[in-house]
């Protein structure tokens, strides 16, 4: 019934009269398909047009029924609606901002449908005329600024374009860079400079410090438009520093699967990299998803238990409510901390005793390791006896010879470069190597590396991200 309102709705706003032509403002006349034989209008093209008649810049003629619906279908995406896209102006509160969101604006602006949170997309606590023109440049990507709700839940504006932009997380880097944007990064946090052979450019770039010390001064000097932190919590000590100098503070968490695809679609839209946020996630949800239509029918008595510890501290492990909680349950493995509460400063990352460990007995132990300076894993190492040594020193534990994961040799050390997606692939090998003979978690890591990443690294050759090594 929605999908039908909102087409007869639309079918209204779009259908004008006489020719079979959309003709944009000083450009050439836009024909239908059938009316040239093409197979389809480009995209690009016939947003520009109907936004351009939306904006009063050109004309648009339909002759009838067919041409409206044409155009609708369209310009019109399917959505799944597995989240909203937190970005005000998002009307209807979908996955995306696009002509559903007009016509549910006008619709709230004339008293049939309710305002939502994110109505307001000038954010000037005023629904009228300027929130609907703001909607028709952020579809057609022309807006002046943009207002989104960041991890941190913070309402921030964003002056566009964003042209140059400091990082306080290697994360935020990465994404960056598999959005092709990054030429825009000017400034990287000390950890970042560390991951020389990943981040072979953006590692020379000036420090600005850390998130608990932020260097200000250089931060200024690089006058960036934006500076991106990571995580779910606000950061005072940057964000108080930078009041009032136009450098707004954003907040993302690329670390957490479940909040990626909403992640990525918004910095798509704050860096004007839609369409390469859209490519990058039909690539990572494609990873996820064919791992999820099997393991979401594996029996509980078939899935083996496992203990994960974080590479911070010996003995912190995640619960339900950490992100590896998610890459655990995504793999087809139990989590076996998923019910223990929290007893540290660390939402969602208990710390358990080794007798507790010994009682659960779990069929396989994954140890978080980290790159320079904190452990002796991933893209700066190939050498990986220090994995190893980390290895031995957890199976050499007090009473952990009892342990089913010790007594079959089934305790790993994974990198935290590795991320959600990543991580899901080669959990999901080693928890069900049967299920998953097909899958080659390395070839998904060397098409992300090649693909998105850019970067010119043979995982044959170098790096150590598992161990011991998945075999072939």
């Amino acid at each position: 019934m929605r999908k039908i309102s909102a087409c007869i709705l639309a079918l209204v706003l779009l259908a004008s009269v006489v020719p079979l032509a959309i003709t944009p403002a000083g450009a050439e006349t836009l024909w239908l398909p059938w009316e040239t034989g093409n197979d389809k209008v480009p995209k690009e093209e016939l947003a520009n047009a109907i936004c351009s008649y939306m904006l009063g810049e050109s004309t648009i003629s339909l002759e009838d029924l067919r041409d409206a619906a044409f155009v609708f279908a369209y310009w019109t995406p399917e959505t799944t609606d597995d989240f909203t896209l937190r970005i005000f102006g998002n009307a209807n509160e979908d996955d995306t901002i696009d002509i559903r969101d007009l016509i549910y604006l006008k619709e709230v602006m004339s008293g049939k449908k309710p305002e939502t949170n994110l109505a307001d997309a000038n954010y000037d606590g005023e629904l009228n005329r300027l929130d609907v023109e703001q909607v028709k440049l952020i579809i057609l990507g022309r807006e002046k600024e943009l207002t989104i709700v960041d991890s941190a839940e913070r309402t921030v504006t964003i002056p566009k374009p964003v042209g140059k932009i400091v990082s306080f997380a290697n994360y935020n880097c990465e994404v960056l860079r598999s959005l092709n944007a990054k030429d825009k990064i000017v400034g990287v946090d000390e950890f970042t400079k560390c991951m020389k052979r990943f981040f072979p450019e953006i590692s020379k770039l000036p420090s600005v410090g850390t998130v608990e010390n932020p260097d200000i001064e250089a931060i200024l000097s690089l006058e960036p438009d934006i500076a991106l932190t990571f995580g779910t919590y606000e950061m005072p000590y940057i964000e108080e520093k930078l009041e009032g100098t136009g450098i707004e503070v954003v907040s993302f968490y690329f670390y957490d699967p479940k909040f990626l695809t909403e992640e990525i679609t918004k910095l798509g839209y704050i860096i004007d990299r839609r369409d390469e946020a859209r490519e990058f996630i039909s690539f990572y949800e494609g990873v996820i998803d064919s791992i999820k239509s099997r393991t979401e029918g594996i029996p509980d008595d078939k899935k083996p238990k496992v203990y994960y510890e974080c590479f911070w501290q010996d003995y912190m492990t995640g619960n339900k409510y950490a992100t590896d909680n998610w890459i655990i349950e995504t793999a087809g493995g139990i989590n076996i901390a998923a019910d223990v509460a929290e007893n540290s400063m660390s939402i969602g990352y208990p710390t358990v005793n080794p007798e507790w460990i010994i009682k659960q007995n779990p069929d396989i132990i994954i140890k978080r390791s980290s790159s320079p300076p904190y452990g002796s894993t991933g893209y700066e190492f190939d050498d990986d006896s220090g994995a190893k040594a980390l290895r031995e020193e957890i199976m050499n534990r007090p009473g952990f010879e009892a342990i089913n994961a010790v007594k079959e040799g089934k305790v790993y050390i994974e990198d935290t470069s590795l991320c959600g997606f990543l991580s899901v692939a080669y959990r999901a090998k080693v928890f069900h190597p049967d299920l998953f003979e097909d899958l080659d978690p390395q070839e998904i890591h060397q098409e992300y590396l090649n693909r998105f990443q850019r970067l010119d690294y043979d995982l044959n050759e170098h790096g150590v991200f598992w161990y011991p090594p998945l075999e072939d």
